[in-house]
């Protein structure tokens, strides 16, 4: 395999922004005739949250985001920015005046989360479901807590049926490689995504193996064990301090020896595409899929 370059995001705006999305979010899941709920004030903690907004139509009724919401890129420019997402803060959410607080599980710390719903302020936390099945309940999720379920339905299944695309994919993979995810290189000390990350479900819903899932999480792998992981392709984010080039991994004797090595077998994608787990996710997988087999696999992606 040779050395590629990053990919940029699926264009797959299509299937999220359908014609009657947006009409729909502000319906709501009400019957005709019935009195709509009134648009909410939301502030969004986790960029995932802000995506699935914003993929429904709600922008408007944004208040606030936080610094991991990247996508659209739009969102940090028009909203007040609250802090990053484990380190909110209390006044800068409460400033704003929301009426509701969607935040990822992990959002804090706990001490903002507990002052925020102790001043009157509805917090809901999604709990993390990074399988298929709970992208799309996370979507039905924030869809009716924004009082647009009609919306989240019709965008839930769209991104189901790609899911399903995506699954036929995989069972036509011939042999699984294996994919090991560098997060950072800091002084030699490589941190890799293990078992039960982010990285660990967008590698297995790509197709592949994931060669650190011997490591629980993210974690730092020792030179040996990264020779043991043999990974065939390697795999990090493009952006900011996690950007890393071949030059930079495989210049490493750990990561000379390995297979994916004899390619410079590196693969680049935008860290909130590739873990985001919202709704452009089967669009990632597939990505990811076609960078780790090359054309004749893969190439068919799962968009409408």
């Amino acid at each position: 395999m040779t050395s590629m370059s990053p990919l940029p995001p699926a264009v797959s705006r299509r299937s999220l922004l359908a014609s009657g999305l947006a009409a729909a979010a502000f319906a709501g899941s009400g019957l005709p005739g019935q009195a709509q709920a009134a648009p909410q004030r939301i502030v969004a903690a986790g960029g995932v949250i802000t995506e699935i907004l914003y993929a429904l139509g709600l922008e408007a009724q944004i208040v606030g985001v936080d610094t991991t919401s990247l996508h659209p890129p739009q969102a940090l420019k028009d909203k007040p920015n609250v802090g990053y997402v484990r380190a909110l803060s209390a006044e800068g959410v409460l400033s704003l005046k929301p009426t509701l607080v969607i935040a990822i599980d992990g959002a804090g710390p706990p001490d903002t989360i507990k002052l925020i719903a102790e001043a009157g302020i509805r917090v809901e936390r999604l709990a993390e479901d990074l399988t298929a099945a709970g992208i799309v309940q996370r979507i039905r999720a924030v869809g009716r807590l924004a009082n647009a379920g009609a919306a989240a339905d019709t965008l839930a299944d769209s991104v189901d049926q790609r899911f399903r695309a995506l699954a036929r994919e995989r069972e036509g993979l011939r042999a699984r490689k294996r994919v090991l995810f560098v997060l950072s290189l800091q002084n030699g000390r490589v941190v890799v995504g293990g078992r039960h990350s982010g990285a660990d479900a967008i590698i297995a819903l790509a197709g592949a193996v994931n060669a650190a899932g011997d490591v629980d999480g993210y974690k730092p792998l020792t030179d040996e064990g990264i020779i043991a992981a043999a990974p065939d392709v390697v795999l990090v984010m493009q952006r900011g301090d996690h950007a890393l080039t071949p030059a930079e991994v495989f210049g490493l004797p750990s990561f000379a020896a390995t297979p994916a090595a004899r390619g410079q077998a590196l693969v680049g994608m935008d860290g909130l595409y590739l873990l985001g787990f919202g709704p452009r996710t089967p669009e990632a997988a597939h990505d990811l899929m076609a960078a780790v087999y090359g054309p004749g696999e893969g190439a068919r992606g799962p968009r409408p």
